[in-house]
């Protein structure tokens, strides 16, 4: 719980107080009324509720200063009154400035090609998995994992789907990785890499739109930058939209496309000049990077040089649920003002 005061200058009133009440004592002693003795108050006082018998003090002499405490402690109520208290309950929700990550996935056929992981037979499709999950989860080494950012799917064949919406779920990507698997039998293959950017690179633009988004525990998450991770073993020969096409929409987004080929250049299967030029063309108009990976160790380099680069200082903002006590002090400080005339005006009056 914390304290806040919106005008803390009013509370320099406070230690004018001890001041105050030290100048009224002086003239009140100043203006008392002297006797030579105080058998002469013995007889009438006690009836009027002054010094009584042997010269022992009534319960008004007891009280004398009462009126003045009162007073004090009115003006000290009105001071933090006019400092406008407030408290700040526990707190609502944080605000989390991050980045939102897409994948975009090839699991065309041909993405079925070996490539091992950890020394175990996998395909490039089951490895590319693997190692972005190592990306956006953590492995204990290399990476360090993306806890604090949004992370999407989006998977692409002869066409492109969504396959995870921007999300701060590990558990749920986790799951959807898993059972994310080649197009089959019926799909449609191909390889429609423009299509598929135009989507992924939809859906950052759609959430940025949302302004912000809940996060796990209901936080709320402000997009900071917005990046789109395309990974494919292929070129462009199926889908609608061309690459260079979708590249220009996501830089007119303010996405920048970080392209990763697996495979490599030349004959038997590898990516033609065309191919690596597209791929290099899409990444760089956006501000983005393009590289080759042949295997799991230069395919794990690329995603750590991408959480390098991609290296966000996440800024929290707390909000606290704040209430005012201006009314209740005021209220005090009119009632400790209202008790002293009060008393002034009867049990403790004063006689000229």
């Amino acid at each position: 719980m914390n304290v806040l005061f919106q005008t803390p200058i009013a509370l320099a009133l406070v230690a004018a107080i001890p001041a105050l009440v030290y100048l009224e004592l002086r003239a009140k002693r100043r203006s008392a009324l002297s006797y030579p003795s105080t058998a002469v108050l013995t007889e009438g006082s006690v009836a009027a509720g002054g010094v009584g018998p042997a010269g022992r003090r009534s319960w008004r002499q007891r009280l004398v200063h009462l009126p003045l405490i009162l007073r004090a402690l009115a003006l000290a109520l009105l001071s933090v009154a006019l400092a406008r208290p407030m408290v700040g309950r526990s707190p609502i929700r944080n605000v989390t400035e991050g980045i939102a990550i897409q994948m975009v996935i090839d699991r065309s056929g041909s993405m079925s090609a070996p490539m091992g992981y950890r020394g175990e037979p996998m395909t490039r499709f089951e490895t590319a998995k693997a190692v972005f999950r190592d990306f956006v989860l953590g492995n204990g080494r290399e990476l360090g994992g993306r806890p604090n950012d949004l992370v999407g799917v989006v998977a692409f064949a002869g066409f492109a789907d969504t396959i995870s919406p921007l999300t701060h779920s590990r558990d749920a990507l986790e799951g959807i990785l898993n059972e994310l698997e080649l197009v089959g039998r019926g799909g449609r293959d191909g390889t429609a890499i423009g299509d598929a950017i135009a989507l992924g690179a939809a859906r950052l633009k759609t959430a940025e739109e949302q302004g912000e988004m809940a996060g796990s525990r209901g936080d709320r998450f402000e997009i900071k930058s917005k990046v789109l991770i395309l990974l494919t073993d292929g070129e462009q020969n199926a889908g609608e939209r061309l690459p260079a096409q979708a590249a220009a929409l996501a830089g007119e987004w303010g996405i920048k496309i970080y392209s990763i080929g697996v495979g490599s250049t030349g004959g038997g299967g590898g990516f033609s000049a065309s191919g690596v030029a597209v791929l290099q063309q899409v990444a760089e108009s956006t501000g983005g990077l393009f590289r080759l990976a042949d295997d799991e160790q230069s395919l794990r380099g690329i995603y750590e040089e991408i959480d390098r680069l991609e290296k966000t200082e996440v800024e929290s903002f707390e909000y606290l649920s704040v209430r005012e006590y201006f009314v209740p002090f005021a209220l005090a400080a009119l009632g400790a003002l209202a008790l002293q005339i009060l008393l002034s005006a009867t049990a403790l009056r004063r006689l000229p």
